[in-house]
């Protein structure tokens, strides 16, 4: 049976939602499951919650847990990444140094300054984890959950050749949405999408060959919106298409909505400022409850979430034939992005493994405010590739947000206290990453 990894399990209500899925399939029941966490409290809880969920599919996984990830990769089949680095206390530096310049952020995890910083402390420990991969279990299928998903994943396939695939649920989930806003079965529609993480466009929307765009565009005209998608319906009616990711995220990743100057805007946008503070604090709770509760002598409920990493693996394993939405590098699949950065696209799942297909051309309108954010990104990386820590600083001042709130000497010493306040979180760079090549 395939040996599954999944590193930073002790993301526990995460781990149990890609645990159900896994082992609700009968092919995958007796699967090997090996938990690795650094926290060996949250580990231990993990490790309890996988065999309940075991129990729960009448399944018999064999379930190992441990700190060290190396001894976790040992010939594993595939590996999923679901860490955070820093945590908590790392999160809230993101959040407050930039507050005290007058840079509001909401979620701070995949652009922005907050999400340049994330990737800072996030990439080196990836690198880590592909040094190991690459000696125990070379021919091993990463699946990354982690945030800021375009900057991880476009690393990764910069510095090793470990294949990996980046996963998210803007797709799917912004679909439901849609569905509902429409009053259209889900189960009806056809769509596509292509872009980047958090910035991919529905370029067809339909049921049976008929154009569902008319109908979002009338929530729109209509105000029917939902009060907390205000910025993604606004976003439509100026650029014509519809974006994956939530109104939260997608204020940040443009000048547009966050603005001292005109505070007024996060009102009539409905802009919630630091809730991504709210949602680790509300997480930390649950995992609380979610420990008390797998304490207790009571059966695990099971059923299937939305996520796509049990579906890849499943159709590794069986040869059994889906399209799932990936984030790769751009092999000629996105023509008006460069080929260095990293896409979202639909990808072929079977015995062959993630297959992405190819979009063409984006209207240039989408493309274009694409590469703002990419930008950011692949100078991001460069700085990691080749230890120029100056691109840091030029990531800052290109990111969409951060420069339409700041000069370039506040940005540069903005960037300068985040690098003192993490400290050793971020590794000095010295260009240790750059094994395969630079970007430039």
């Amino acid at each position: 049976m395939a040996k599954i990894t999944m590193i930073g399990a002790g993301s526990v209500v995460f781990a149990r939602n890609l645990t159900r899925d896994i082992l609700s399939f009968e092919e995958l029941r007796d699967s090997e499951i090996s938990l690795m966490d650094i926290d060996e409290e949250r580990l231990r809880v993990a490790e309890i919650m996988v065999k309940k969920v075991g129990e729960a599919v009448g399944g018999n996984p064999k379930v190992t847990a441990t700190t060290d990830c190396r001894k976790a990769l040992e010939g594993a089949d595939y590996a999923i990444n679901m860490i955070q680095v820093g945590t908590y206390p790392s999160t809230v530096i993101d959040f407050d140094i930039p507050k005290k310049y007058g840079v509001k952020q909401t979620i701070a995890d995949t652009l922005g300054i907050g999400g340049i910083f994330r990737a800072l402390r996030t990439i080196p420990v990836m690198m880590g984890i592909a040094d190991n991969m690459e000696e125990v279990c070379p021919n091993v299928q990463f699946l990354n959950y982690v945030n800021p998903m375009a900057m991880n994943t476009g690393a990764w396939e910069h510095y090793t050749d470990i294949p990996i695939v980046g996963l998210c649920h803007s797709v799917q989930g912004t679909a439901h949405e849609l569905a509902n806003d429409i009053g259209v079965p889900f189960e009806e529609i056809n769509y596509t999408c292509g872009g980047i993480n958090h910035m991919a466009f529905y370029l067809k929307f339909e049921r049976n060959g008929e154009d569902l765009y008319p109908l979002i565009h009338k929530v729109y005209e209509e105000g029917r919106m939902p009060q907390h998608n205000k910025v993604r319906y606004e976003m439509l009616h100026r650029l014509g298409y519809f974006v994956t990711e939530s109104s939260e995220h997608f204020s940040e990743y443009t000048p547009y909505f966050i603005k001292g100057t005109h505070p007024e805007l996060l009102e009539q946008f409905n802009v919630p400022i630091d809730e991504y503070i709210r949602r680790c604090q509300s997480q930390n709770k649950s995992w609380e409850h979610m420990r008390d509760e797998m304490m207790q002598d009571q059966k695990i409920e099971i059923h299937r979430s939305s996520e796509y990493g049990s579906l890849i693996i499943h159709s590794m394993e069986t040869g059994t034939p889906r399209v799932i939405y990936g984030n790769v590098l751009n092999d000629s699949y996105i023509d008006n992005l460069p080929f260095e950065c990293c896409v979202e696209v639909p990808c072929l799942v079977d015995k062959n493994g993630v297959q992405p297909t190819r979009i063409g051309e984006l209207p240039p309108q989408l493309a274009a405010i694409i590469r703002t954010n990419v930008n950011v990104q692949l100078l991001v990386i460069e700085a990691l590739l080749t230890g120029n820590r100056d691109h840091v600083y030029h990531a800052a001042m290109m990111d969409p947000h951060t420069s339409s709130e700041l000069t370039l000497d506040e940005i540069w010493s903005l960037v300068d206290d985040l690098f003192e306040a993490h400290g050793d979180m971020i590794p000095a760079m010295e260009g240790r990453f750059g094994r395969k090549a630079a970007l430039v």
